[in-house]
């Protein structure tokens, strides 16, 4: 595939340094890569396994790759903890991300990893649910709510999709309702929620602790 295989990203070993220059040597003929980045360097937020690929190649790697829980998060004002949430589920390798609500969301955050990651859209969580429940997909909502499960009790399903709300007013009634699951993060300090950026993170990560084989982590 590639001769760039090492974990990480070269540029972490010079300060100052974005991506890598033109390639060196001879030209592959694998056709992962794309001639204009040899050509020209490639100056991308991507770790060395996908330096000089082109974006379709790194699409279909990644899905390959992809672990099977899903990501959704609730999009009714526009709130720019998606874009975070969007580069966490790409980091983690989820098999999706969907975005509940307005179909417009706030993209600085993502860094441009929606592009190469799967995005799903759902007018509203009933419709996430009906999308869910076709593939047998339980969904999992997270809220520090009443009713809701500790998170660090818990063992997240395999396969599922993870919920969040919106910073603020977190998960609305409908997706709640929408869940098999209601789960919660321990807190001990004075502040009533956690960024839903930072949660979303969280929960992707206590996943990835219970079900992932990170022997093939970078």
């Amino acid at each position: 595939m590639t001769e760039l295989d090492d974990a990480g990203a070269t540029e972490w070993a010079v300060p100052g340094q974005v991506g890598v220059g033109p390639w060196a040597g001879p030209l592959p003929d694998d056709p992962c890569y794309d001639p204009e980045l040899l050509a020209a360097g490639d100056r991308r937020n991507v770790v060395d396994r996908y330096r000089y690929w082109r974006r379709e190649a790194v699409v279909a790697d990644l899905a390959s790759r992809a672990h099977p829980f899903h990501v959704a998060i609730e999009n009714f004002g526009h709130d720019h903890n998606i874009g975070t949430v969007v580069r966490t589920a790409n980091a983690f390798a989820a098999a999706g991300v969907h975005i509940v609500g307005r179909r417009r969301w706030n993209r600085r955050g993502a860094m441009v990893t929606d592009r190469y990651q799967t995005l799903h859209h759902h007018g509203d969580a009933a419709a996430l649910r009906t999308w869910a429940g076709e593939r047998g997909l339980p969904i999992v909502a997270v809220d520090n709510t009443t009713g809701a499960v500790r998170l660090e009790e818990t063992t997240l399903p395999r396969e599922c999709v993870l919920l969040f709300g919106q910073e603020g007013p977190g998960l609305t009634d409908v997706a709640r309702e929408a869940a098999s699951t209601l789960v919660s993060i321990a807190q001990f300090g004075s502040t009533r929620s956690i960024n839903a950026g930072v949660a979303a993170g969280i929960v992707m990560h206590a996943w990835v602790s219970a079900h992932a084989d990170l022997g093939s982590a970078w």
